[in-house]
């Protein structure tokens, strides 16, 4: 957000803070979320990147559709485990794991 719209809405009454402060998670819990964000994020690109249907990457992966729609939502109940075996199973290499953790999501 731009200094003069943070500005406005402070001078209205608004709080402004980030996402982890309303929540108040620790820094640890915010570095998980940011990690299972960035890597939801990466397996939806590669995923349509290879024109490959959710039912098509829950068939390599002996999941379901709905699995697949869970993890690349972020889903909390989707383990990292399971994340980054997806990312492997559409041709993500560890490197490409790697880089997909050092983004920063949006």
């Amino acid at each position: 957000m731009d200094a003069t719209k943070k500005k406005r809405l402070q001078s209205a009454g608004w709080a402004v803070g980030s996402a982890d402060e309303f929540l108040g998670l620790s820094a640890e819990e915010a570095a998980l979320l940011e990690m299972r964000l960035a890597l939801s994020a990466s397996l939806r690109e590669r995923r349509t990147k290879t024109r490959l249907t959710q039912a098509g990457l829950a068939k390599r992966l002996g999941s379901s559709q709905s699995r697949v729609a869970k993890m690349e939502a972020g889903d909390p109940s989707v383990s990292l485990d399971l994340l980054i075996r997806a990312l492997l199973a559409v041709g993500a290499t560890r490197h490409d794991v790697a880089r997909a953790l050092t983004k920063r999501v949006a």
